[in-house]
């Protein structure tokens, strides 16, 4: 009975984190470039009674055994990079990467971190940036009185300037790609870092051949979440967490039962 109560309280706890993931996938249902998590659990240690496999006599052997297990615990939420659904906008510095990559996003410590996230503005150098200004990687600046900024698939960003009618080139947009974007470290505002996991970098252009996608002006990459199918998660989760209590429940009343067995 000590082992049920253990296990159904490693169960309700593992059900907890799964509830709270859950519950920031469906915080950010309608946040731009983000990518779901999706709980996976693992069992703990087992007690082993009877060995399988071991010596049942002279010439037999016990075909299963008795392994009493310990209960679960939540080991990852592991990143979801399917593509999310296209949005289109009016701003010309809207960005989308149909495919494989991230765009490279300088922070102000000076070190590069990676997003989805292609909602981009120009501050009052004429700087391409994210909505909190830290600019892209390489950088590209237009003019101020520029016109009819265009950004083609392969990342190039040209403009106008008026009377001209030749276009100008400001620059090219880089992508970076990762051998398991799975392993990238979370740090917020849309970005990620690299670790040992997701390997270093491989950069190039869109639509290169290092796999990378290719861009779409004026439009953004909505968040992959499917909230009809985290409602259902969320379901299959409580009523995993109401039997784990029903287990402690049942553990309880038969230690009741116990401590009564003198009166």
């Amino acid at each position: 009975m000590i082992r049920a109560l253990f296990s159904a309280a490693s169960g309700m706890n593992a059900q907890q984190t799964n509830v709270d993931n859950i519950a920031h996938n469906l915080a950010n249902a309608n946040t731009v470039g983000f990518k779901m998590r999706r709980a996976q659990f693992q069992d703990l240690l087992y007690q082993t009674i009877s060995q399988p496999g071991a010596a049942a006599g002279a010439q037999t052997i016990v075909p299963s055994g008795l392994q009493i297990g310990l209960g679960t615990r939540t080991v990852s939420n592991a990143i979801s990079f399917a593509q999310g659904s296209f949005s289109a906008t009016t701003n010309p510095l809207d960005v989308v990467i149909e495919g494989r990559g991230f765009f490279q996003i300088r922070r102000p410590s000076g070190e590069i971190a990676y997003s989805r996230a292609g909602q981009f503005h120009l501050d009052r150098d004429g700087n391409m940036v994210t909505m909190d200004g830290d600019p892209l990687e390489p950088q590209i600046t237009i003019p101020p009185e520029a016109q009819g900024i265009q950004i083609a698939a392969d990342g190039t960003v040209g403009y106008n300037l008026p009377g001209q009618s030749n276009t100008q080139l400001a620059g090219q947009i880089q992508l970076a790609n990762f051998a398991n974007p799975a392993g990238l470290n979370s740090i917020g505002r849309n970005m990620f870092l690299p670790t040992d996991a997701s390997g270093e970098p491989t950069i190039g252009n869109p639509g290169g051949q290092e796999g990378l996608g290719t861009l779409m002006q004026g439009y953004v990459e909505q968040s992959n979440v499917s909230v009809v199918e985290e409602f259902i998660n969320l379901i299959v989760s409580q009523r995993a967490y109401e039997a784990n209590s029903k287990v402690v429940k049942a553990s309880d009343e038969m230690y009741s039962q116990v401590n009564n067995l003198t009166r």
